[in-house]
């Protein structure tokens, strides 16, 4: 299994049943270091999924007083490919460590 941090949409009951065909299971857990910023989302059948045409992004600060809340999921590689999918073109994916001592993927501004 992998595991897959979400600050965001990703956590919506209706974006997981739209992009992975189920609910997810995972932890709640936190990033040191990040912010959220917001960007605007163009792609008509993610804003369908989530409801939004503007979704969270994170920035990175360095500042250990920053942190964002989200949750560790844990999919299948198939479903990680799906997640990338349901990710628009300003996210890239990396392996980060949690508060936690959790390491997971999470989408961080490209």
């Amino acid at each position: 299994m992998e595991k897959l941090f979400s600050y965001g949409t990703l956590q919506f009951e209706r974006v997981q049943l739209d992009t992975f065909g189920r609910i997810l299971t995972g932890n709640k857990d936190c990033l040191k270091n990040y912010i959220l910023s917001q960007i605007k989302i163009t792609d008509p059948d993610v804003i369908k999924s989530s409801g939004m045409d503007t979704h969270p992004i994170l920035e990175f600060t360095g500042n250990e007083e920053d942190f964002v809340e989200g949750t560790v999921f844990e999919l299948t590689k198939e479903e990680l490919e799906q997640a990338d999918s349901y990710e628009v073109d300003d996210y890239k994916r990396a392996v980060l460590m949690f508060a936690s001592g959790v390491s997971a993927y999470v989408y961080l501004k490209r």
